[in-house]
């Protein structure tokens, strides 16, 4: 009997929960997807999970490697406010941190200027007796009264999470510990201390990002401790990994007590898939496109990896409004995510122009053409109209849309407009195509890159569909569809590296740093790696460091992290590292300072393990000839354009080397590519389609 060695990964979106299964002996990869339950996202993974084994004819004990998760639980509770009730203890006289934030008005002009609620209100922010000096000496100590007067004020709020973030705890961190481990025992709820969470300079975002890390625990840890139950009483013999959003993954029990450490954890993997394909590809810079049913996500892979951010922005009043969210310190792939999905609703404004999203369907009710009673219409609903999707070929005729209730949604807004059904249709996805695009393009204009040209990899249930609608308005002249493109973020779960990002501010001159303090704190951040590696399976010797640090030009009030090296220990000297600054400080701004030292502000370690790569089977057979279509459907391509006849393949009937010419559909059972006119196609030898936009002396 052959030898099967199989991987589950499980990926929660906002609407789909996907579930890939690979057998990484064989390279046989099997998909499924299913409705997320947001209520009881367990509900879902048990639907997604148990449908694929049964599809696949594998047993839970056949599965003994860890199961992979990524999940969107953390970045929704933020977003929707349906977090824990978590109490926050800080030093006497700085309660107020969370609603005086930064003083930062992300819009001087606004008079009504609008923030989001803080993660635990003030009425739950309890003060303490206590103080460490900048330099981390105890000014005072937490008396035994002032730690039993906050027990009881904690247990009379009744909080099932506690947040303990007190004044320059980054340098030392005895007292907060000493407050965790008397509250612990006291009140037995999960409690969490900026000096483990953040333990960086800066009050609010050190506490913000505790704030918020406490009361998501009481949302991640239930959860996970539910999933493993199930998976030990169904016989799986894997333990369950999760995806941070740094793109690397860590044990279920390290994501409990860093719940803050997932906000990006689903389209992290994305990106990881992206990478994985632009390495496998031999692609020196793509731009990721996932589209799922609320969010629209966009990434740009450059020399084979994502660029990462020390700080992410979650839950914004404003969407496109940089500093209208909570600016929480995690590492986080660099990416750009807007309210653009197959659920995103469209509306008409106060001034009478037609929008769309961010708000969505989500899973519940779901577009209008669900028939689950939602009654707004949404992208999903436009593509069924334009004849973009088949509603009997819905994941694969398992969920048949309603073609009249899309009319119907649609209508109360063409109505509205003074326009017709279908123009209003191709009207919501134009505009959600724009607002894609926008995003991307406003993206790499931030990080400096110009994305004519680059070549697109869509994925994500409506990624293929608007893939190249976007590609167009980027200017990309190529876009690649890949196998299981609807499920490729679960599949990144599966080449993502064992990673966590460790940080710890010092502020110290480059060229006076004390080498034994130094030292001791790099000590201090490699155990921590090594025991958050090792408890997700990945022996001591296995574990690989690299060393970076956020620098400044002394005097400055920002930095800019710059990476210097690897090893077992700190591997540059002061030149190397004024030099490594210099180069990135120039490359950013267009110049240096001369005759100014350079200061380091946070230390930074990356521990992280070599992944096994899992490559999938590419035993597409050739083509036999020109594909031939399984019918032919009218389509509608653009407003005020008639619609086209135009042919629909089945993806697994095209063989390698397979072309056509677009306008086309080629539909699998999980989602449908798009090829607008002017595209041709032709299927590489993984199956992927790689579509390229026709010149005018081409076509």
């Amino acid at each position: 009997m052959a030898t099967t060695d199989w991987r589950l990964a499980v990926d929660i979106g906002g609407t789909f929960t996907d579930v890939v299964l690979l057998d990484a002996a064989s390279g046989r990869i099997v998909v499924d997807k299913t409705l997320t339950t947001p209520s009881a996202p367990l509900d879902g993974v048990r639907t997604g999970v148990t449908q694929l084994l049964d599809k696949a004819g594998v047993r839970p004990h056949e599965i003994t490697a860890p199961i992979v998760h990524a999940t969107t639980l953390i970045t929704n509770a933020l977003i929707e406010g349906k977090l824990g009730r978590s109490g926050l203890v800080t030093t006497k006289g700085f309660g107020d941190t969370l609603l005086i934030r930064d003083e930062h008005r992300y819009d001087m002009y606004d008079l009504q200027i609008e923030f989001p609620a803080p993660p635990i209100p003030r009425e739950r922010t309890f003060e303490l007796d206590e103080r460490v000096s900048a330099d981390g000496d105890v000014i005072l100590d937490p008396s035994p009264e002032a730690l039993a007067a906050l027990t009881d004020e904690l247990r009379a709020a009744n909080v099932d999470s506690v947040a303990i973030c007190l004044l320059n705890s980054y340098v030392n961190r005895t007292n907060e510990r000493k407050v965790a481990d008397h509250l612990r025992a006291e009140l037995g709820v999960p409690v969490c201390i900026s000096a483990e969470i953040s333990p960086q300079i800066r009050e609010y975002p050190r506490m913000i990002t505790t704030a918020c890390n406490a009361a998501t625990m009481p949302v991640i840890g239930p959860y996970l401790d539910e999933l493993q139950k199930w998976l030990s009483a169904e016989g799986f013999g894997g333990s369950v990994l999760m995806m941070l959003s740094n793109g690397g993954v860590v044990s279920a029990d390290d994501a409990a007590q860093a719940p803050i450490r997932l906000v990006e954890s689903g389209p992290a993997a994305g990106a990881l898939a992206g990478s994985w394909f632009a390495n496998r590809l031999g692609e020196e810079r793509l731009l990721c496109f996932d589209m799922g049913g609320t969010t629209a996500k966009a990434c740009l892979i450059d020399h084979g990896e994502p660029e990462l951010t020390n700080t992410f922005e979650v839950a914004r009043a404003y969407r496109f409004k940089k500093g209208s969210g909570f600016p929480v310190s995690v590492p986080s792939v660099d990416l750009v995510e807007i309210g653009a999905g197959g659920g995103s609703l469209g509306r008409v404004d106060q001034f009478g122009l037609l929008k769309v999203g961010p708000e969505s369907a989500g899973a519940e009710p779901g577009p209008a053409s669900y028939g689950r009673g939602g009654t707004e219409p949404a992208v999903t609903d436009t593509d069924v109209l334009l004849g973009l999707l088949d509603p009997d070929a819905f994941l694969g005729g398992d969920m048949r849309l309603d073609r009249s209730l899309a009319e119907a949604a649609v209508g109360r807004v063409a109505d509205q407009l003074g326009l017709s059904i279908i123009d209003t249709a191709a009207g919501m996805h134009e505009i959600v195509n724009q607002n894609m695009a926008a995003a991307a393009r406003m993206h790499s204009v931030e990080m400096g890159v110009d994305l004519r040209g680059v070549t697109v990899i869509a994925f994500g249930g409506a990624g293929p569909v608007h893939a190249c609608g976007v590609a167009d308005l980027l200017e990309s002249d190529r876009v690649i569809f890949p196998v299981n493109a609807s499920v490729l973020s679960a599949f990144g779960t599966l080449v993502s590296p064992v990673r966590i990002d460790l940080a710890q501010s010092l502020p110290r001159m480059i060229d006076t740093v004390d080498i034994a303090e130094r030292d001791a704190l790099l000590d201090e951040l490699r155990a921590e790696g090594r025991r958050v590696l090792s408890a997700a399976g990945v022996p001591d010797d296995a574990v690989r460091f690299r060393y970076g640090i956020d620098a400044r030009y002394a005097g400055q009030g920002n930095e800019i992290t710059i990476w210097v090296g690897e090893g077992e220990t700190w591997p540059a000297t002061p030149e190397h590292v004024t030099a490594a600054f210099e180069d990135e400080y120039r490359r950013i701004y267009g110049m240096t300072i001369p005759d100014v030292a350079v200061q380091a502000v946070t230390w930074r370690l990356s521990a992280s393990a070599e992944t096994n790569i899992v490559e999938p089977s590419n035993d597409l057979a050739p083509a036999d000839g020109p594909p031939a279509p399984i019918g032919h459907r009218p389509m509608i391509f653009d407003r005020g354009v008639d619609a086209v006849d135009a042919p629909v393949y089945r993806r697994t009937d095209l063989g390698a080397g397979a072309k056509f010419e677009g306008p086309a559909v080629v539909e699998e059972r999980e989602t449908t590519s798009v090829i607008r006119p002017g595209w041709s196609v032709e299927v590489a030898a993984d199956g992927s389609l790689i579509a390229t936009r026709r010149t005018e002396e081409t076509s």
